[in-house]
């Protein structure tokens, strides 16, 4: 497929991906969840089990590079944000709240890292020869 046809598919799965993390946002405010960045966490966790999922699936199958595509880089891409977690990292420590700040750096490296283990785990039984 074209370059052209490859970066619709990256923008289409940007916006569900972004549409995905606006409604986590809104379900955990909906819960009073505003004294941590639950959200983001929450976005960045399931989105590092995810994109170990699938790209553990794509290299182990003939996954279609633009569904890949779509699925990584599009939606996964919308959906997780660095920048946010950096930001209201940074925002912890600005308001001089450092605890909160440490606890979100490292519950997030953590949980991410977790998460993508498990989704490496998931896929090599999922993908089983």
């Amino acid at each position: 497929m074209s370059k052209v046809t490859s970066l619709l598919f990256v923008m289409l799965g940007g916006a569900l991906g972004s549409g995905l993390r606006y409604l986590t946002a809104l379900w955990t405010a909906s819960r009073g969840w505003t004294a941590f960045p639950w959200a983001t966490l929450i976005v960045n966790v399931v989105g590092c089990f995810l994109i170990t999922l699938i790209m553990t699936i794509a290299t182990a199958t003939t996954m279609p590079a633009n569904v890949r595509l779509f699925l990584t880089t599009g939606i996964m891409g919308g959906l997780t944000t660095y920048s946010t977690f950096d930001y209201e990292t940074t925002q912890f420590f600005q308001n001089g709240n450092p605890m909160s700040a440490f606890a979100n750096l490292g519950v997030t490296l953590v949980a991410c890292f977790a998460a993508g283990l498990l989704g490496i785990q998931l896929a090599k039984l999922l993908v089983a020869e």
